[in-house]
């Protein structure tokens, strides 16, 4: 558990710092993209007025005509406004009309739309907005309305220093600068455009890039949830084969044990003696002798059914009769160590079935109940039909299965946890055996059970 929680950990950590390399390189390459394209549509922009005043066209001539009107009436107003607080309120009246007309009136936006839609190929969704830098009233006196840092003092004027520039380089993309001039005023403005799409066209220009980082996290991502998952499972086959291993040492050292007590009892003088003794003993070699050619007869099935396909010798069976065959013999052998209760409703029905290894499978399902059971076993056999498929239910009241040990409860050498200690004997193989003979003959075999409360396993037989 502490080596997968280290892998786990290792794997995520690297996750991480992949996703945070490609994160920096994303904004490294977005910033890029944004510069790029503010210089593109500044200098579309620039080409754009250029092409207007080639063309001797003044987007601002009804601008002109309008604050004309304007200021000829103010210049008659100002001189009669003598208090300070009312000069003030008054500038701030001209600026803000001023500022009004100039973003109303001007032509330049629609001019400007349909020049990057020419240039560009599609339509462009932008912004205008009109800053002044300054603004004078001229009459018998000159009145200055409004003046910017940069224009009272352009020379000492650097990059960053000033509110436009920052506005410009970050935000907006200054389009023109315009110079307008009349009898009665004098206008200095800056035209910029904000364009309210610019991150649709940075993901645009950037879609492949960052369709190649997000393909790449996640394949690493799921490489990584395969490999981990391979080396989860490869560590699991190991710790099974170490368990058969383990569990199929003990089981030989049981009847190996005790042939070789049994071979040292006939060699003692008292027991060849006592004619009855010797036969016991015997006996009880014969047993353990067979018991354990069984189970090399086991490991050489395993074998075999691993190399070839099951080789069935099918006949057609009565399968109520021979489930009744099947659970009587085993309710002779166990005694008084099961309770068993029976019910069929077949009707008749009758498969295809090898009669050896079915038995096998049915034994096995009775065989565990009993061994998995910490008190007087009751086990309950039914038997009926369902979508043309035969279905034997075998339900105990034993120790349970949790619902992590079902998912594997039918791979080969496999043991729920609680059945690792050898209170329940067992080489992990007779659920396996289950599951092999349901497939060969078309069927399968599932289980539900919960710790405590007994299983229930289910087999299905097409007929």
């Amino acid at each position: 558990m502490r080596k997968k929680n280290t892998v786990l950990l290792l794997g995520i950590f690297a996750i991480l710092i992949l996703i945070a390399a490609q994160v920096i390189i994303i904004r490294g390459v977005w910033k890029q993209q944004d510069q790029t394209i503010f210089f593109k549509y500044r200098d579309l922009s620039q080409q754009a007025v250029a092409t207007l005043r080639g063309q001797k066209i003044n987007a601002f001539d009804t601008v002109y005509y309008i604050l004309g009107k304007y200021s000829e009436k103010v210049v008659k107003e100002l001189p009669e406004v003598r208090d300070t607080i009312k000069m003030k309120d008054k500038k701030e009246e001209i600026l803000n009309y001023f500022s009004k007309v100039l973003n109303r009136e001007q032509d330049l936006s629609p001019y400007l739309s349909l020049y990057f839609e020419k240039e560009m190929g599609f339509k462009m969704n932008f912004k205008p907005r009109i800053e002044i830098s300054n603004l004078e009233i001229i009459g018998r006196d000159t009145f200055k309305i409004f003046q910017n840092d940069f224009f009272r003092n352009p020379r000492s004027f650097t990059p960053g220093a000033g509110r436009q520039y920052a506005l410009s380089s970050r935000i907006s993309i200054l389009a023109s600068r315009q110079h307008l001039e009349a009898d009665y005023y004098a206008l200095n403005f800056d035209y910029y455009i904000d364009f309210s799409d610019k991150k649709k066209l940075i993901l645009k220009e950037m879609s492949a890039s960052l369709g190649m980082s997000l393909f790449s996290i996640v394949l690493i991502v799921i490489m990584f949830i395969i490999t981990f998952r391979n080396l989860m499972e490869e560590k699991r086959l190991s710790n099974l084969k170490t368990d058969f291993i383990n569990n199929m040492t003990h089981e030989l050292k049981t009847p190996l044990a005790t042939i070789t007590v049994a071979g040292k009892t006939l060699e003692m003088e008292k027991i060849r003696q006592d004619e009855s003794k010797v036969l016991e003993t015997a006996r009880l070699i014969g047993k353990q002798s067979v018991h354990l050619n069984q189970m090399i007869n086991m490991m050489l099935e395993i074998s075999m059914w691993e190399r070839t396909e099951f080789q069935l010798d099918r006949k057609k069976v009565n399968i109520e009769e021979i489930m009744k065959d099947i659970v009587g013999s085993f309710k002779t052998g166990a005694g008084n160590l099961a309770s068993l209760s029976q019910k069929y409703n077949l009707n008749g029905a009758t498969a295809d079935i090898d009669m050896v290894y079915f038995t096998t499978m049915i034994n096995n399902l009775l065989s565990n109940a009993v061994k998995y059971s910490d008190k007087q076993t009751e086990i309950s056999v039914e038997s009926f039909t369902e979508d043309n498929n035969i279905c034997i239910r075998v339900a105990d009241n034993g120790i349970g299965i949790s619902k992590n040990d079902q998912k594997h409860v039918f791979d080969k050498f496999y043991r729920a946890s609680s059945g690792n200690i050898h209170k329940y004997k067992g080489l992990g193989l007779g659920l396996y055996y289950v599951k092999q003979i349901a497939v060969a003959h078309g069927g399968d075999v599932a289980v539900d059970s919960k710790p405590g409360k007994g299983s229930i396993f289910t087999v299905t037989i097409p007929y």
